[in-house]
């Protein structure tokens, strides 16, 4: 199947919800914030309404796909392709009125990514890619950073708010990254994370706790744009299994540094 008409016409719907998005914002009522099912776990109208609009207009760009997406839309298809979405990844940052926050779409087939687009609702940037084409970022072509080692490098992370258990061991990661690199920063939206990653702003990025549809759509394009991405074991199960390292050259450099720590 050719991508590249499914990709444009996915771009230009994540445009589209992601104007709906940044309309919210300009006047949030912080009233109409839900917790979902867990401590700092939060859900909006927006969220909800924005999976709405992505799920009615993806069903009609790819029929027969299946869906699988953060606020509970999770549908068998009747092909091989399933949709993996997060309508507003950086829900937090959303209802604090704190950038950044946006939209991420993945394609599988067959449990394989094939195309990935995330539309970063404050600086309307949107980056995509598909299967056997380069990333792009507002039409422009992006790569990842040249850097090879952690020593020039700045990395991203993101905490867990759940499974605190692993928090100190976490952090014993974080405090070696902060003695090695540039520094560590935490977004708050692991989808802008692995954005920043594929066009070179940052080197890697790191989290566990991760749900499929907070990576589905980042971790391609980081793919596509010649980076590298893994779980904390260097495998590939990193959509479903809960841990990503995403990163340029220095993903070695990293992962031993995580592995060491992790237990792995």
């Amino acid at each position: 199947m050719n991508l590249l008409p499914i990709e444009k016409n996915v771009v230009e719907l994540s445009q589209e919800v992601g104007e709906f998005i940044h309309g919210e914002s300009v006047n949030f009522d912080r009233s109409r914030i839900e917790q979902k099912d867990g401590f700092n776990n939060l859900v909006s109208y927006v969220d909800k309404e924005s999976e709405k609009k992505l799920v009615a207009q993806l069903k009609k760009i790819l029929p027969g796909a299946g869906f699988m997406a953060e606020e509970g839309t999770d549908l068998e298809g009747t092909n091989e392709y399933k949709w993996i979405v997060d309508p507003l990844d950086g829900t937090t940052n959303f209802t604090h009125g704190l950038a950044p926050f946006g939209i991420s779409i993945g394609l599988v087939k067959k449990n394989k990514l094939v195309l990935g687009v995330i539309h970063e609702v404050t600086n309307r940037e949107t980056f995509n890619a598909s299967d056997g084409s380069p990333a792009f970022c507002n039409g422009k072509e992006i790569r990842v950073s040249p850097a090879r080692s952690l020593s020039e490098s700045l990395l991203a992370t993101g905490f867990p708010y759940y499974h605190f258990e692993k928090r100190e061991v976490y952090l014993d990661i974080i405090k070696t990254f902060l003695d090695k690199t540039h520094g560590v920063r935490r977004l708050g939206s692991a989808a802008a994370d692995l954005a920043y990653v594929a066009c070179g702003r940052m080197e890697g990025f790191f989290e566990f706790n991760l749900n499929p549809w907070d990576v589905a759509g980042g971790a391609f394009i980081v793919q596509q744009a010649g980076g590298f991405v893994t779980d904390f074991r260097g495998g590939d199960d990193f959509l479903f299994g809960g841990e990503l390292c995403a990163a340029c050259g220095i993903h070695p450099e990293m992962l031993s540094i995580i592995k060491t720590s992790w237990g792995y």
